[in-house]
């Protein structure tokens, strides 16, 4: 796996759920993002037209963004978001928002983004980095 690093620590909880997600196959891109840290990595051998630096900058400013946009509307009577899936060229990119930020996974257009979803949410929360409810205040 080719790592690219910008400054997230690589704590047991985000080794584990980087490992758990490459793990699922047909897994080409994985990225963490919490406020001004990004932690990148693709599959080896991966070629792809885009750069480790609009894939930092996408995880930096874009997917945040998407986000909180999509997070406010969720909220308002939705229940809640719980990803976002970007269909690109040659692939998908599915972002959920997770405890303190966001995992941006991408992969091939021929998977389902609702089941990828699905099979992700779990390990997130055995990682410990399940996102915390929204404040109450939030939800009334």
């Amino acid at each position: 796996m080719t790592r690219t690093r910008y400054g997230l620590r690589g704590s047991d909880a985000v080794e584990s759920l980087l490992s758990a997600i490459f793990s699922l196959g047909g897994i080409g891109y994985a990225a963490l993002g919490s406020g001004q840290e990004v932690l990148m990595r693709t599959a080896p051998g991966l070629e792809t037209g885009t750069t480790a630096e609009t894939n930092f900058y996408e995880e930096l400013l874009v997917n945040p963004t998407l986000l909180g946009l999509a997070s406010q509307r969720a909220l308002l009577d939705c229940g809640g978001l719980n990803y976002i899936a970007i269909g690109y060229g040659d692939f998908t990119q599915l972002i959920l928002p997770i405890q303190g930020g966001h995992l941006s996974v991408g992969v091939s257009r021929k998977a389902n983004p609702g089941e990828l979803a699905a099979r992700i949410r779990p390990i997130v929360m055995r990682c410990g980095l399940d996102r915390k409810p929204p404040a109450p205040w939030l939800t009334s």
